[in-house]
């Protein structure tokens, strides 16, 4: 790595910017088809056997157990399994006195009473203090061949620096701050600093309209945001400071905004506006960290949920941190010197856990992914592996399905013998994908882990390892569950609700639960092996490339329209994304409504007031909607009408007037005729 005189990140990110050119469980419980998913049963078991002997050990009082014994010990006395791993994997201000004092039915979750520490310094003073020149952070910048290495000492100083910014603007612990950044080194070490100080980071994913951004910031009460000029992606420069600036506007709790430079084109700043560069460059590269008690908030993270307003998930400092790293070490199995390849953006869980919290804690190298899978062709993450040496690569199934559509050659031209860890999250991975990702991408000789989790979690809760030494693969299935984590599958009528027993420390509770149970909302299968397959979500939630979407949300945004009196969307399925939305949309009775251009604006309504993302794909204009008796839409019907599964539509019996149903149908073969003819 090249040294930098300054040690500065806020030198490298300037000089860099102008580089651009443009056993089983017999209770059951899970939102599930309980008719069996057919799994193929030729499995992986001959791959990667050192990855399996849990080696280094989880802690010294529990060296030489198996995967099966550890996993008994963790649900059947979770004080001793995690209590004699916080206590050597964790840096402690202060010793925690007491495990956990955890009752589920009250919503009552703590883990490590009495304890305190800091993340950041877990995260970096520990191995600033061991090998301060190890490399932290590689950014893989839009431009490949671009790359910044950033080592652990100089992410500590930047940290620190942005901390004392923070602190000197009046930002203190407690007080909460809304980071609005693409995947920079600079957005980590905010993450970091907020950490440092023991301010609350929420993070909004920079695709997000000034709507959906100033929601988030209203909610947590945000003191602060930082944000940059602009992002670089797929060779397109992207402007975030003014949809900042038009968030901020109705944030009246917003005091400073404090801006980056991307890029060297200037942007207009405002009487809130500080420019971050200028500002850290007077500080300290040395800031005291806060002891923070271990059920003291870290960050709060939005997500979408079944109704309209996404909700704020809040995940506390020892706990998270803990399972975080510990799910990165073991599921993925990470080594020291590993190269860690996690290509989710920092604005998503998944980003905060294995790209930023997870991978530092462990003292590991950590991939900073800022382009696109295809740009500037599809061989980009393959000639990255190439080219920074990537042990572990962790995506999402849709960029998967995106790129087997392209020539294998994309792929086989790039040397990947340094992968020896695949990985897949966001979604339920098909098939074809996993079989294309396993044998194309890791030659049939990487283990490939289908993980399931969610923001709620905080970390992998079932996946194929850690297993005992040889345990099969089967493809596209999650398969076992973590430490500490035990499913239990619940049978109504034809659908099965699944909940987690809450025996790990990560988990956060301002989420919807049953009695005794986290309920996760998402549908499964138990294999008679007892190997878990996760089927989909179950409620009003569509995973659209991986990102959770409240249907509730876009229904939301679409009903504002003046000539819109009523709307129902539904998830639909998608080759690439996963799932679409597919908005049903009933319109005024008035004959001077051009419905196309209605349509145009809906579009645009959900672009401005979420992101464009969540636009739905298709618009169907219908009379009404299939309601029961009680005014509640039967949105089954319109499932099956979209998916063109008319011909089982179920008991009919309930709806106020069946013949809505011959309506929609008929306007939604209408819709499919007019679609083909514009092909």
């Amino acid at each position: 790595m090249a040294a930098h005189k300054n040690g500065s990140l806020i030198h490298i990110i300037n000089r860099a910017s102008v580089f651009f050119k443009n056993g089983s469980y017999r209770k059951r419980i899970l939102l599930t088809s309980l008719k069996p998913v057919q799994c193929q049963r030729r499995t992986v078991s001959s791959i990667g056997d050192r990855n399996t002997n849990l080696t280094p050990h989880l802690s010294s009082n529990l060296a030489g157990w198996s995967y099966n014994e550890l996993y008994e010990l963790s649900v059947k006395d979770p004080e001793t399994f995690w209590g004699s791993i916080a206590k050597e994997r964790l840096t402690w201000n202060k010793p925690f006195d007491q495990v956990r004092d955890c009752e589920i039915t009250s919503g009552k979750i703590n883990w490590f009473l009495g304890g305190q520490l800091n993340v950041s310094v877990n995260c970096l003073d520990v191995h600033v203090a061991k090998h301060p020149d190890r490399v932290a952070l590689i950014w893989e910048r839009d431009e490949p061949g671009t790359e910044v290495k950033v080592t652990y000492r100089e992410l500590l100083e930047t940290t620190c620096r942005l901390a004392n910014t923070l602190k000197r603007h009046g930002v203190n612990k407690g007080d909460r701050v809304a980071i609005y950044m693409p995947v920079l080194p600079i957005a980590v070490a905010a993450m970091l600093a907020c950490a440092r100080i023991g301010a609350v980071h929420t993070v909004v994913f920079a695709g997000f309209s000034s709507e959906a951004l100033a929601g988030r910031i209203q909610d947590a009460q945000c003191k602060a945001v930082i944000t940059c000029n602009q992002g670089v992606r797929g060779g397109r420069f992207i402007d975030l400071k003014p949809t900042v600036d038009a968030a901020v506007k109705n944030c009246p709790t917003v005091q400073h905004v404090f801006v980056a430079q991307r890029t060297s084109n200037p942007t207009p700043m405002g009487k809130l506006d500080i420019p971050l560069e200028e500002a850290m460059a007077s500080e300290s590269a040395q800031c005291a960290p806060e002891p923070m008690g271990s059920e003291e908030m870290l960050f709060m993270l939005h997500t979408s949920g079944s109704t309209g307003k996404p909700k704020g998930i809040v995940h506390t400092q020892a706990g998270y941190l803990l399972y975080a790293a510990l799910t990165h070490q073991y599921v993925f199995d990470y080594h020291p010197g590993d190269v860690f390849g996690c290509v989710a953006d920092i604005g998503w869980v998944t980003g905060h856990s294995y790209v930023v919290y997870g991978p530092l804690c462990n003292g590991a190298t950590t991939v900073l992914f800022e382009s696109t899978p295809v740009y500037p062709d599809p061989g980009r993450y393959w000639e990255t592996v190439q080219r920074l040496g990537i042990n572990q690569f962790y995506g999402a199934p849709t960029a998967i399905r995106l790129l087997l559509k392209y020539e294998e050659s994309w792929v086989k031209k790039y040397d990947r013998s340094s992968l020896k860890t695949l990985g897949s999250v966001g979604e339920p991975i098909n098939h074809e994908a996993w079989e294309w990702f396993y044998n194309v991408v890791g030659d049939g000789r990487c283990p490939l882990v289908d993980t399931w989790w969610q923001t709620e979690t905080g970390g992998v809760c079932i996946a194929p390892r850690p297993a005992e030494k040889g345990a099969e693969i089967v493809p596209a299935m999650a398969m076992r569950p973590f430490f500490g984590i035990q499913p239990v599958l619940m049978e109504e009528k034809v659908t099965c609700l699944w909940s987690v027993t809450v025996y790990y420390p990560s988990v956060s509770f301002g989420v919807d639960s049953i009695p005794g149970h986290y309920f996760t909302g998402d549908g499964a299968y138990r294999s008679k092996e007892g190997y878990y397959q996760i089927t989909g979500r179950m409620d009003d939630v569509i995973n659209i490339s991986g990102h959770r979407l409240g249907t509730a949300e876009i229904e939301d945004a679409l009903d504002e329209h003046p000539a819109v009196p009523e709307t129902a969307v539904i998830g639909v399925s998608h080759d690439i994304k996963g799932e679409v939305p597919f908005a049903f949309v009933v319109l005024k009775e008035d004959p001077s409504l051009n419905h196309t251009a209605v349509v145009k604006e809906l579009r645009g309504l959900v672009a401005t007031k979420i992101a464009k993302y969540a636009v739905p794909d298709h618009f169907l204009v219908v009379k009404r909607l299939p309601k029961t008796r009680s005014g509640k839409i039967m949105r089954r019907i319109l499932r099956k009408v979209a998916m063109e599964q008319t011909g089982d539509l179920g008991d009919v019996s309930t709806l106020d007037d069946p013949s809505v149903v011959t309506e929609i149908i008929k306007a939604h073969a209408q819709y499919k005729s007019l679609t083909s003819q514009n092909k």
